[in-house]
């Protein structure tokens, strides 16, 4: 199953994460088929970023979204 998540990235203690198309089986850092946003929970305010084209898009294919990037998506469309 195809899903939409968060992936860290950055270093410790200075989280950065990437909102990501990937399979539901690989681990939360895997390898991922597309990098489509990102949220930096550290600056002020908090930056979110999502192409709500391409999100649409796996959605319609079928991709299911994670209970946080729902809530991302919803605080950033707004």
């Amino acid at each position: 199953m195809t899903v939409v998540r968060l992936t860290r990235v950055g270093r410790k203690k200075k989280p950065f994460y990437r909102v990501v198309v990937t399979d539901s089986r690989k681990k939360r850092d895997g390898g991922w088929i597309e990098s489509i946003g990102y949220y930096n929970p550290l600056s002020d305010p908090k930056v979110v970023h999502i192409d709500h084209t391409r999100l649409a898009y796996w959605k319609s294919v079928g991709a299911k979204m994670s209970e946080r990037v729902s809530k991302l998506a919803k605080g950033a469309q707004a």
